[in-house]
């Protein structure tokens, strides 16, 4: 099965779109579009031929403080940066309707990619997520995600993204 995950647009029929995280599921209902207008997160979707939406999620552009990541990786960070630049996976939900698909890991594979691409043109260490609850800790961890000091929040390098967009 193909899968083609684009830009979302007034095309697409979100109306239908219902994850098991009712917030996630009105944020594409009520905000997203009203974000992308205003520039602040790009929301790929996932959809199917009828251009109604199987999944989504949102990037943004981010900084972290320093202090916040493992100490061996701010051994090789320069000291004069306080906070580094990442890219913010925000919102990853997929339909419950198409469960079975492996949605949420063609997701994030996709936004992975696609943060690893921009990251070429536009300064970015790594990925950042903020696990809504311990279900979605434990999907990102299964790929290779690490805690934040002192933070509920995630990262990824983009030296690991790197790797693993090789295996795939």
């Amino acid at each position: 099965m193909t899968y083609l995950t684009e830009l979302l647009t007034t095309k697409h029929i979100k109306d239908k779109f219902d994850c098991s995280q009712g917030q996630l599921s009105q944020y594409l209902h009520k905000q997203a579009n009203q974000d992308m207008k205003r520039k602040l997160a790009a929301c790929f979707v996932i959809v199917n031929s009828h251009n109604e939406i199987k999944g989504y999620y949102t990037l943004s552009n981010a900084g972290i403080q320093k202090e916040l990541l493992p100490i061996e990786v701010i051994k090789k960070m320069p000291p004069s940066y306080t906070a580094l630049p990442v890219t913010l996976l925000g919102r990853l939900a997929r339909d419950k309707r198409y469960d079975g698909e492996r949605l949420g890991e063609r997701l994030l594979l996709d936004a992975l990619k696609r943060s690893y691409v921009a990251s070429k043109s536009i300064g970015s260490m790594a990925v950042i997520v903020d696990p809504i609850d311990e279900a979605a800790r434990s999907f990102y961890l299964k790929y290779g995600f690490i805690d934040l000091a002192d933070s509920v929040k995630m990262f990824l390098p983009m030296k690991t993204i790197a790797a693993l967009l090789l295996d795939t």
